[in-house]
């Protein structure tokens, strides 16, 4: 006989598979996860509030206390099924993320509540329990864990009853598909538009005759943050499928400066924002890209060093100096 999960009756059993399911993507269901997490903190504990990604947070998804002296903070990661030895580094990342962001931005960590939705297996618990003791005793914090044991626990409290419901017991009948959410496109800040000014993705566009170049700022600073976003995030399916589509941009250039370059008139720049316009739907969802972040891909490229706007672009790139 399998085994089940004792409930109270009419309770519906917890399952956090449904974060995959209504996030419709590992990106999505982290996100789905990360938001449970903050309520279900904000339900348990006074004063939560969570931090926005402006690109960072601080290493921060919910915390409760003064950001001018001691928090606590609450970390989830979506590991699903089952916590292995192959999330040590993500965790340990974490905690020193947020150790960094505190000293560099004037708190203390009190307690670091790592949230899982999955249990941890006999390696992965024996690691865990050694590293939080000297964790702990070497900055003078408490460390805790979340697993789906203690969050199941709470979630079934009479304080956590309005987060379980909203979250899971909506899932007694097929989930909705998911609503793509739209990726914000910020403005450049004054500062950080001139320090552009000398970055070699301009120099490129200077020496192919381009005058106005603020939008191409603009395009770069969103493209660069969403790629930055990613790295820090480290979701493997987020990080192949930017990949991708610098894979595909980066096609997209190649083929239109050799055609320019047979044709002797580069009016490259015109023909490969025209390309990529036509390309932009069948670049991979999950990014989530707007217009400007797709062109802001190609200048990302090209200031990597992997492409330009004139037939010289590798003489401009070796000649430019990044400082």
């Amino acid at each position: 006989m399998p085994d089940s999960i004792a409930v109270p009756t009419g309770v519906q059993p917890i399952s956090f598979d449904v974060h995959a399911v209504r996030g419709g993507s590992p990106g999505g269901a982290r996100d789905d996860f990360e938001t449970m997490v903050a309520q279900l903190a904000a339900a348990t504990t006074p004063n939560v509030r969570s931090v926005a990604a402006n690109p960072g947070d601080w290493g921060i998804d919910a915390f409760a206390g003064n950001l001018g002296g001691a928090i606590t903070v609450w970390q989830s990661k979506y590991f699903m099924p089952v916590t292995t030895k192959k999330h040590v580094q993500q965790v340990t990342d974490s905690l020193d993320n947020v150790l960094k962001a505190a000293v560099k931005n004037g708190h203390t960590i009190a307690s670091w509540i790592l949230c899982i939705p999955s249990s941890m297996d006999g390696p992965m618990a024996a690691w865990w329990d050694t590293w939080t003791k000297a964790r702990e005793k070497e900055h003078s914090l408490v460390i805790q864990l979340w697993d789906e044991t203690a969050l199941r626990k709470k979630l079934l409290s009479p304080e956590g009853d309005d987060v379980r419901r909203g979250f899971y017991e909506t899932y007694a009948q097929a989930a909705p598909a998911p609503v793509e959410q739209l990726r914000l496109v910020l403005e450049v800040e004054d500062d950080k538009a001139a320090a552009l000014g000398s970055a070699l993705f301009i120099r490129q566009m200077a020496e192919a005759g381009h005058v106005e170049l603020d939008s191409a700022k603009r395009q770069f600073f969103n493209a660069d943050l969403v790629a930055r976003e990613i790295a820090h995030k480290d979701v493997p399916a987020e990080v192949a499928a930017l990949s991708s589509a610098n894979a595909t941009l980066h096609g997209l250039w190649e083929i239109q400066f050799n055609e320019c370059a047979v044709e002797d008139a580069l009016r490259l720049h015109t023909r490969v924002w025209r390309d990529v316009r036509n390309e932009h739907d069948k670049l991979p969802k999950l990014l989530r890209l707007e217009l400007v972040h797709s062109w802001g891909l190609v200048h990302r490229l090209v200031d990597n060093r992997k492409a330009g706007w004139v037939k010289h672009w590798r003489q401009v790139a070796a000649e430019h100096s990044d400082s």
